[in-house]
């Protein structure tokens, strides 16, 4: 039997009829993978959204770049994720790899206050 699809595309509801959507920890760290990814101007109707990290792919690894990384990051999370408290956005040297930074981001549900983090590695220019 081939799977079933149509439009939109929705999840189709499981053997007792409900539709598994996902928890609201995995959509907001969904979400903010989705913001750090996506250039500004790459979206058609929401030209302005995005983290604008590539701006910075081609920089030095410098106190200079890596404070402009979190600038960017923590601006970006608070005007586009709106179900996240931020509590802190920090970038750090990867030791032995001096191409690479390690994003880290602190934060809170805002609905629940659950507390999670993530982090994220960024090559730059050596």
């Amino acid at each position: 039997m081939q799977p079933l699809i149509g439009w939109p595309l929705l999840p189709l509801p499981d053997e007792h009829g409900r539709l598994q959507w996902p928890e609201l920890a995995t959509s907001a760290r969904d979400a903010i993978r989705i913001i750090l990814s996506t250039r500004p101007g790459e979206q058609l109707m929401r030209s302005e959204f995005g983290g604008g990290l590539d701006r910075l792919l081609h920089s030095p690894n410098t106190v200079a770049t890596r404070r402009e990384m979190r600038d960017l990051v923590r601006d970006s999370l608070a005007r586009w994720e709106g179900r996240i408290l931020l509590d802190g956005v920090e970038v750090w040297e990867v030791d032995g790899q001096p191409s690479q930074v390690r994003v880290e981001i602190g934060y809170r549900l805002a609905r629940t206050g659950a507390p999670s983090a993530m982090n994220v590695t960024v090559d730059l220019e050596a």
